[in-house]
């Protein structure tokens, strides 16, 4: 239980069996039109665009940084993407090749990421601030693409990304798995993973030391911007469309909540890509659990915080110290004269 993800995983397992307690088909697999269904696929797909963030926001946290905007980047990505593709088009035409509109996407997600990391490595402004200032106008800049109208998508081959299936599983979770692949291997096979703990633990030391920290740092956040722009694409192609004002939305407090139940310090320096997917599924099954045992919906937020931060006092080492310390604390004894 010292392991950094063990109380993740126990987590993550005891929202599974409190689903299967109320839930007895909760487990249930069924072999349908040659694809998987069940609650847990359901589950994985739904919670592919939470982890892409997520591991992108691990970056970011990693680097002593914070990206509040990634919300508003999702529905950027999603706008520029359905309005190169749909609108007032005949169905099943695209007004634009698919992959020079899924690229233009992900490129000016990536430019938002960019923008963020300049306001934050080369102004120097905090994290927070810069970040706020594209979290308010990114909103602005969606409905301005979208005309304030949400853009509905009928070109069937978009559909695939969010809601295709590939080998009998959701094409979605290969996006995430190739991903994850990529970017730990970068972190585990090349020095870029101890660069960013020396940036996150001691940003002037890793300077001197000769590390590029605020190239670094710029790189965390367009690196956050694209998972941004990807999960968007997700996004709008499993429900079709886009829109601007709704899309993403408080998106970014779950990659925050995922990325430090994962095991990732808000202080920089200690950061876990795994972690951070696992805190992705604990989300995304936590708020199945909700809505599968009819939790009212006006109250369902607060049920999960209070989830959250349950979670967050068993992790911390200084509160478990100090419930131990009541438990092995010996009785009084009273002296009487």
């Amino acid at each position: 239980m010292r392991h950094r993800l063990a109380w993740p995983v126990v987590t993550l397992l005891l929202l599974l069996a409190l689903n299967t307690a109320f839930n007895p088909g909760f487990l249930r697999l069924e072999w349908r039109n040659g694809h998987l269904y069940g609650s847990l696929i359901d589950i994985l797909n739904r919670a592919a665009p939470l982890a892409l963030v997520s591991l992108g926001m691990t970056l970011v946290i990693a680097t002593r940084g914070i990206d509040i905007s990634v919300g508003a980047v999702v529905a950027i990505a999603a706008a520029v993407a359905a309005w190169m593709i749909g609108g007032a088009v005949a169905p099943d035409a695209s007004r634009f090749p698919l992959w020079l509109a899924l690229s233009a996407a992900v490129g000016v997600a990536t430019v938002c990421g960019l923008w963020n990391g300049l306001l934050v490595a080369k102004i120097g402004m905090q994290p927070i601030i810069a970040t706020l200032i594209l979290m308010v106008a990114g909103r602005g800049i969606a409905q301005l693409i979208t005309g304030g109208q949400i853009i509905t998508v009928y070109y069937t081959p978009f559909f695939f990304l969010g809601s295709g299936y590939l080998l009998g599983l959701p094409f979605s979770l290969f996006i995430v798995a190739a991903l994850f692949a990529v970017l730990y291997f970068a972190i585990t096979r090349t020095a870029l993973g101890l660069f960013i703990q020396a940036v996150g633990i001691n940003p002037t030391a890793a300077r001197v030391a000769g590390i590029q920290s605020r190239r670094l740092v710029v790189g965390a956040y367009a690196f956050c911007g694209l998972c941004a722009g990807i999960a968007g694409l997700l996004i709008s192609s499993n429900v079709k469309s886009a829109d601007g004002n709704n899309a993403g939305q408080l998106l970014e407090l779950d990659a925050i909540l995922a990325v430090t139940l994962g095991g990732t310090a808000l202080t920089g320096g200690r950061f876990s890509l795994v972690g951070s997917v696992i805190g992705a599924l604990i989300i995304q099954t936590l708020t199945y659990a909700i809505y599968s045992l009819g939790v009212p919906p006006e109250i369902n937020l607060v049920v999960k915080a209070v989830v959250v931060f349950l979670v967050m006092l068993l992790q911390s080492p200084e509160f478990r110290s100090a419930v131990r310390g009541l438990a092995q604390r010996p009785p009084s004894v009273e002296v009487r004269s």
